[in-house]
């Protein structure tokens, strides 16, 4: 919104910098901070006054998890919230990509609450069915695949571009957009599996998110795009807006979820942030590169796989207890060390995905 303040500027005063995208992701990330900070504790409040007995412990989980009853969720309407009101103030509002996203994140954010709010006003851990959520969620994201093939250039529709091999393209065809669905739903739903404890999800989320905006931006400017041996997708650099948003609401909630928690991100959040992560990667052309820089999800969700497909056929566990941080559990690791480690994890795989944008 603020960007049409340029339309005041004759090219050398104050106005003029709101073209640059950084300023405004700059202000974007500054926004969305100090809507956490003043809105977090009213939110907490409500949530606690309204939630009642908060979010339900399952029965059969880590028995230091039933320490954490009485905590309130659906925090993840704090980082919906900052991100959405960040980007619409700062971020081009004639952009389709950052209309693409928000369409992700704000649907699956959705699903999220109506999930949140059946678990807690039945008091169980069952909320919307499973079927229910995985067809509306891949109905989303049928959506967004077309639309993202739409906007990018013909070139580049329906093709699946490959790390590291700039020149490289595999057409799909109309196949792409099956697995540009995979994308998003299993990026939302690796998301939903990695929130299991206090801080564990939102800064793999940031960290990843801040990797593909980095990619965003490089990807929507041509000069970078040449010497980075990367595709050019004209626009997406306005998806950094989106992010810097998503880090600084993200940073705002954190304060509020960091061990003990005052409040879960619930998944209201964790489908939220994770859709937003699959949208921005098949925005960009980079839905391989999110594997990469997403590996701590990806791991997260191959665990419950395994763990299923294998007690099915053999009726033994592979994990002490899946998702895979609930091993870590199991085996006696304190929760802020598998937090920590796994934030680490994160940031080693964000280094190697950044890695795929220079080949020379």
């Amino acid at each position: 919104m603020l960007f049409w303040l340029t339309e005041l500027s004759d090219g050398g005063d104050f106005f003029n910098l709101f073209r640059y995208i950084t300023l405004r992701a700059g202000g974007a990330f500054m926004t969305a901070l100090l809507f956490g900070f003043l809105f977090g504790p009213p939110l907490i409040n409500v949530l606690r006054r309204t939630q009642g007995k908060g979010q339900p412990i399952r029965d059969d989980g880590p028995e230091s998890h039933f320490e954490k009853a009485g905590t309130p969720t659906m925090g993840g309407l704090l980082i919906v919230g900052a991100l959405l009101t960040s980007t619409l103030l700062w971020a081009r509002l004639d952009n389709g990509f950052v209309w693409l996203v928000l369409f992700v994140t704000i649907s699956y954010g959705l699903i999220g609450f109506a999930d949140d709010y059946a678990k807690v006003a039945k008091q169980s851990t069952n909320g919307v069915s499973g079927k229910v959520r995985l067809l509306l969620g891949f109905l989303i994201a049928a959506i967004a695949a077309w639309w993202g093939s739409f906007l990018q250039p013909d070139s580049l529709q329906m093709q699946l571009a490959l790390p590291v091999f700039k020149d490289t393209l595999l057409n799909l065809g109309i196949f792409y957009i099956p697995f540009a669905m995979f994308v998003i739903v299993g990026s939302a739903n690796a998301v939903n599996l990695t929130d299991g404890l206090d801080g564990l999800a939102i800064m793999p989320v940031m960290i990843a998110a801040g990797t593909l905006g980095v990619i965003a931006y490089a990807v929507g400017r041509v000069d970078f795009t040449e010497y980075l041996d990367v595709h050019y997708v004209p626009g997406t650099g306005e998806i950094l807006i989106f992010v810097a948003g998503l880090i600084g609401g993200g940073l705002g909630f954190l304060w509020y979820n960091a061990p003990p928690a005052a409040v879960f991100m619930g998944d209201t959040g964790s489908l939220a942030l994770g859709g937003a992560l699959g949208a921005i990667a098949v925005a960009t052309k980079h839905e391989l590169v999110l594997g990469i820089v997403g590996g701590l999800f990806v791991l997260e969700a191959l665990s419950v796989i395994i763990q299923v497909l294998y007690f099915k056929r053999t009726g033994k566990r592979v994990f002490l207890m899946a998702p895979i941080h609930h091993h870590y559990e199991k085996k006696g690791w304190a929760e802020p060390q598998i937090v920590i480690r796994f934030w680490i994890i994160s940031l080693i795989l964000a280094m190697i995905g950044l890695a795929t944008l220079k080949v020379r």
